[in-house]
């Protein structure tokens, strides 16, 4: 196997339509590298059972995404794709070749639980190996086998992990680097620091995932290859930088429903959709591959839309829209996404811009900036700092120009704090620095749990600037339960460390405490309780 399969084809190459007979015909095909991984001749696969069809075995021939996989290539790779495109399959079989046909080899496969390590040594490599003609495998006979490692007589290996350090690993590929980043992210720093460089520059890793939200060493990763990968005409790749590969789930061409009899019903936003697909990604979906996709969404996802972003992505940048296991409005965010609610919101002039707050105990204040034109609200900003005092944010309200109406404060907005030098509440230091300005004190719920329920239910009635919104909106899809590593469960509590809770709790405000009929109230009237005593002095910070 070539280094980089995008190089012209050696002369020794055979064509995979190639029939050996004769032991001199087979010595040749042995010799080629691509009759062995495209003729389906020697390598056999276990496939899965299904209500399609039952379990099998059968010859192994790329299929057309793989295929596209191995024309391009190249030394570090990073592959963001749909599922069941079979590439940890692909890449046992390459690797095995590899090891099986070249002496000296460390060979290595990283997956994010010890027993899916086991399970793809014993169920792709070893069952290839065992698999292959009689009179091929005795040519290179194991010389020992357990549940981590195949060793063969030429000295090569073929060995499973949770990570690799030590010694030189040929080729090394690490399965479902998101999984293993989003739950683990200790190993998956020690994989980027400790198995990646183990790789020489000669070598080939593979980083292969489905899309696990947008945070950890996987995401970032595959942004920097993806956005690396625009400026490839202006200056190659480099034998160290990685190629990024994307295969969505219509690169498949079984991924249809040809008979109309299946066809479900295709809604005009689902159409809409699939339209806005071909021109993103330059493809033509036919009626039968829509019909497969809506199908695949309401029976098998739950007519969940977050789910088949990540299961079954149409582009790279919709595999991000997706919110990790144990977020709080996954849901709502792909429902608005797909609906068109987060797109380009203009600033309507003449209309009152309203604030709502998140004033932690801590370092950190977000604020939202929306409108209400009925019967939309029209998220135009979301503004965070820390360590910053109030006069700080007020500062940068001002700034936008904007005819403000009324800023909802959290409920516990009126308590007492010691700042500094200054003691008081935010609520009386706000109205000292912008006495001009109506505060709010939104009503405590009973539970953080309701309040957001209440943000759930309310969801469908904003809309979001694409830009303006643009990090807070990434911090509520971020937003989640906190993990629980001892249990191995998400808990029933946020995760208030990961800097995300700030615009999670500020837009609970606007669920908790916004109602149209406020705009039309007098100053002051709608505070959860009066306000009678005039501020203090020297609360300005």
């Amino acid at each position: 196997m070539t280094a980089v399969a995008t190089k012209p084809i050696h002369r020794r190459e055979v064509d995979e339509d190639f029939e050996p007979k004769t032991a001199k015909e087979w010595e040749r095909a042995l010799a080629s590298w691509r009759w062995r991984i495209f003729s389906g001749k020697l390598y056999k696969i276990m496939t899965k059972e299904d209500e399609d069809q039952p379990g099998a075995v059968l010859p192994f021939v790329p299929n057309a995404a793989q295929r596209k996989f191995i024309n391009r290539l190249h030394y570090r790779n990073i592959i963001l794709k749909a599922r069941q495109l079979g590439f940890t399959t692909l890449i046992a079989i390459l690797w095995l070749d590899h090891a099986f046909f070249t002496a000296d080899q460390r060979v290595g496969i990283v997956a994010h639980h010890r027993d899916d390590a086991a399970l793809i040594l014993r169920d792709k490599v070893y069952f290839a190996y065992k698999n292959l003609p009689d009179e091929v495998r005795s040519l290179n006979p194991l010389i020992s086998k357990n549940k981590t490692e195949l060793h063969f007589a030429n000295n090569s290996a073929v060995r499973v992990a949770v990570s690799m350090r030590s010694g030189t690993i040929h080729r090394l590929h690490i399965s479902e680097m998101g999984k293993i980043a989003a739950k683990f992210p200790e190993k998956a720093i020690e994989i980027v620091t400790g198995s990646l460089p183990a790789v020489p520059k000669s070598g080939i890793a593979v980083i292969e995932s489905t899309a696990e939200g947008r945070a950890g060493e996987f995401f970032d990763m595959a942004t920097r290859a993806e956005n690396r990968s625009q400026t490839i005409s202006v200056r190659p790749l480099g034998r160290g930088e990685y190629r990024f590969h994307f295969y969505a789930w219509h690169d498949m061409p079984q991924y249809t429903l040809d008979d109309p009899r299946d066809h479900p019903i295709i809604l005009p936003t689902d159409h809409a959709y699939f339209d806005k697909i071909e021109k993103i990604a330059g493809v033509k979906i036919k009626l039968g591959q829509r019909a497969w996709y809506i199908t695949k969404r309401e029976s098998e996802q739950s007519g969940d839309q977050e789910k088949m972003w990540r299961e079954y992505p149409s582009t790279p940048g919709e595999c991000w829209q997706r919110s990790t296991e144990g977020t709080y409005y996954a849901k709502q965010i792909a429902a608005a996404r797909m609906q068109g609610r987060i797109t380009r919101v203009p600033h309507v002039s003449n209309v009152p811009v309203n604030t709502i707050w998140d004033i932690g105990s801590g370092d950190g204040t977000g604020i939202w900036t929306f409108q209400y034109v009925a019967p939309w609200s029209r998220f135009l900003n979301y503004f965070e700092d820390w360590a910053q005092g109030y006069s700080h944010y007020i500062k940068i309200l001002r700034d936008t120009g904007y005819l403000f109406g009324n800023h909802y404060l959290p409920h516990d907005a009126d308590q007492v704090r010691q700042m500094k030098d200054t003691v008081g509440s935010p609520f009386d230091m706000l109205r000292e620095i912008a006495p001009d300005w109506n505060f709010i004190i939104v009503p405590r719920v009973q539970t953080l749990q309701h309040g957001i329920d209440l943000t759930r239910a309310k969801f469908p009635e904003a809309m979001f600037d694409e830009v303006g919104c643009a990090a807070g909106l990434e911090h509520i899809e971020l937003y989640k339960k906190k993990w629980n590593t001892r249990a191995g469960v998400f808990s029933d509590e946020p995760e208030k460390l990961d800097g995300h809770s700030e615009a999670a709790d500020s837009l609970r405000q606007w669920a908790q405490g916004f109602d149209p009929a406020d705009l039309t109230r007098k100053p002051y009237e709608t505070l959860k309780k009066s306000r009678a005593r005039s501020p203090k002095g020297g609360m300005a910070v």
